[in-house]
């Protein structure tokens, strides 16, 4: 079997995709994870802090 050009393009488009999704869907896990809260609270109150 021969691969085109046209076929291999397609496939790294859709691989990329997915790619990009599941690479896109850890990081919404990552900043969502209750073990996290407290972190992201504290680097949320930095500009408020008095030097």
């Amino acid at each position: 079997m021969e691969l085109s050009y046209e076929q291999v393009a397609a496939f790294a488009q859709q691989g990329g995709t997915v790619y990009f999704f599941l690479i896109f869907l850890a990081v919404v896990v990552y900043a969502v994870w209750p073990k996290n809260k407290a972190k992201f609270d504290h680097a949320a109150q930095i500009p408020f802090k008095e030097d």
